[in-house]
């Protein structure tokens, strides 16, 4: 049923009376029950998008959307903006392949200014809008939404320290919704900050400005005045960062936002609106800070229990339990996570030994050089990270990790297609930007099995940087099919040895999609050798020379780019040796890839068993 056209109108207006705050509770009520129906079907992120949203129907109350553009960080939060701007039918195909993605996406609406799906590049993109926006003499403003998590990562203060010098016009609204840094005096601090930022004080403090100005013996007694008053409010880094300050104002009170967001927009500067939220907002089962409620896959709405109950363990688990095991009898084992400790199966190892294993928030740079550090120490450090969010250190990798050669230990999840969080979060370049480093040793498991012996590698491993990569939910290939033999650095795994010319080289889970594709060609009668590359760096140049005697058909399965992926590291390796062979990658063309559930992406991508199977039918 679609949205009343009432609630739209009352967003357009200039002036509320009490009946229209009435109706504008009413509409977040019935946003936040359509966020449900929704999430609960389809999965998605939750929490955090619930506690949103009076801070967005405020938004559009106060600001002109899209002349003002909203820039939401991440923009999981965003559903409700979303909801607000022709979404409310579609909105039922939230993460559904060829529905409308869980983040702001600007192909969807104009009214969404940029993808984000990565933490912390909110007040950045603001800063260039603002500097856009002087040059056209435009008096458009940008508006930012901001966890208090994000601004946990460095970028958010490169941007604020830019900001704060040239003071550009822009209404950051920070969303605070887990650290509790005013509770003890918000009320006075609410009292003093709007008060500061009014525009009668905002003149005073000018001209008290320009009577600094000729009597340099006041500096001193002025300068000690503010600072007395800035250290009474939690708005003291942003005065000092050279914005000014709202809040901490109550970010589900409609009225309150109104007023502080109208106030924000008359002043003309870089100023910040501190609104405390509470996570799941609405939900009492989601309330308060439970991280398991962030992201959530399709759940019983009166119960919040999880729908879909996989009983095989996720390669996570088998991770975080195995890293826990080798922790246990080797207490130089750390662990380094950034802002995912459950999504990493870090949690546990967290929660049984603190003082060696943490979560430093979001900063996946600082992750990796102080893991570098811990190496030359005589530890050994696990850094635990996404594949989309490793990404973010790239450089540190680089200096700080590879030329040194420090034996750092990088656990890559989520490697791969992982579904509908879609282009942003879609683990499919880590080989690529990792093979290029010199010394970097990459390697993959095939199964659980074989994940446990690629940790118990990783752990013993003291020579160089290595990482090992595995998907999201679960192998395609069942571990008892093929025994489980230890990593042997640098060495190949041949599972299924024939006489055909018909070579499968799996890496990763490509093992598994190898395999499927290997028993429907045996229907066929057609044989084939499957191999378990095992590791791409080193390459185990020795038994693939071996191989390329009898087998000239080469197909390659990897879930991962295909540029700069595992084909063509080993078509690289068949020119540099003259190889008289032919390879074929079934690795990710070039593109990024779209949200949907995984298998329906697989086929749509034609790296299904049967489109596969096919593919290799016609090269041979």
């Amino acid at each position: 049923m679609p949205l009343d056209s009432k609630y739209l109108e009352i967003l357009r207006q200039e002036e509320f009376d009490e009946e229209d705050f009435v109706s504008l509770n009413h509409l977040a009520q019935k946003v936040r029950n359509r966020i449900l129906e929704v999430v609960s079907k389809n999965g998605g992120h939750l929490s955090s998008t619930l506690g949103a949203v009076e801070l967005i129907i405020g938004m559009h109350c106060v600001f002109d959307n899209p002349r003002d553009p909203f820039i939401f960080d991440v923009s999981h939060q965003a559903y409700t903006h979303k909801l607000l701007t022709g979404r409310w039918d579609s909105f039922e195909t939230l993460r559904q392949k060829g529905g409308i993605s869980g983040f702001t996406k600007p192909s969807e609406s104009n009214q969404d200014y940029f993808i984000a799906g990565h933490s912390s590049t909110s007040i950045s993109l603001g800063v260039g809008v603002a500097k856009a926006f002087c040059l056209k003499g435009a008096s458009n403003i940008p508006v930012v939404l901001i966890g208090d998590g994000a601004m946990s990562a460095g970028l958010a203060y490169e941007a604020l320290n830019e900001l704060g010098d040239r003071k550009y016009p822009m209404v950051i609204i920070l969303n605070d919704n887990e650290m509790s840094i005013a509770k003890p005096i918000g009320a006075i601090s609410k009292y003093l900050s709007q008060t500061i930022a009014g525009k009668f004080t905002q003149n005073i403090k000018n001209k008290i400005g320009n009577i600094i100005n000729n009597m340099p013996n006041a500096t001193y007694l002025a300068k000690r005045f503010e600072e007395s008053i800035k250290l009474i409010t939690p708005g003291m880094l942003f005065e000092e960062l050279g914005l000014d300050y709202i809040g901490p104002i109550n970010g589900h009170n409609l009225k309150e936002i109104i007023e502080a967001l109208r106030l924000a927009k008359s002043i003309q500067k870089p100023i910040v609106v501190h609104a405390q939220t509470l996570k799941g907002k609405g939900y009492p089962i989601a309330e308060g800070h439970l991280e398991q409620w962030h992201g959530v896959s399709p759940f019983d709405r009166q119960n919040g229990i999880a729908l879909a109950k996989n009983s095989r363990k996720s390669p996570t688990q088998i991770f975080s339990q195995t890293l826990l095991e080798i922790a246990k009898e080797d207490s130089k084992v750390v662990g380094i996570t950034a802002a995912m400790p459950s999504g990493t199966g870090l949690d546990l190892l967290i929660k049984t030994f603190p003082e060696r294993f943490w979560d430093v928030a979001i900063a996946e740079q600082h992750a990796t050089t102080q893991a570098s550090s811990l190496a030359k120490e005589g530890f050994k450090p696990f850094v635990v990270i996404y594949s989309t969010f490793l990404q973010r250190a790239f450089d540190q990798i680089i200096h700080d990790v590879g030329i040194m050669q420090m034996p750092v230990k990088f656990a890559i999840d989520r490697a791969g297609i992982v579904g509908e969080d879609g282009e942003t979060h879609q683990g499919v370049f880590d080989i690529a930007y990792l093979n290029m480093i010199p010394h970097f040793v990459l390697f993959a498991p095939r199964d659980q099995a074989t994940l446990e012996s690629a940790v118990h590698f990783a752990h013993h491993f003291s020579n160089a940087p290595c990482a090992f990569r595995y998907p999201r939910k679960s192998f395609k290939l069942d571990e008892n099919l093929f025994a489980p033999t230890p990593f042997a650095l640098g060495k190949l795994e041949i599972l299924r040895n024939s006489q055909s010319e018909i070579l499968l080289l799996g890496y990763g889970n490509g093992v598994g999609r190898a395999y499927e594709c290997l028993l429907e060609l045996e229907k066929q009668n057609i044989l084939c050798s499957l191999v378990d590359l095992r590791f791409v760096k080193p390459l185990d140049k020795e038994t693939l020379l071996t191989l390329s005697k009898n087998h000239k058909k080469w197909f390659i399965f990897s879930d991962s780019a295909k540029i700069g992926g595992v084909g063509q590291i080993l078509s690289a390796f068949a020119q540099e040796n003259n190889l008289q062979i032919k390879i074929h990658s079934f690795e990710f063309e070039d593109d990024f890839i779209a949200h949907g559930k995984a298998e329906e992406i697989e086929e749509q991508l034609g790296l299904d068993t049967s489109h596969l199977t096919q593919q290799i039918l016609q090269h041979i």
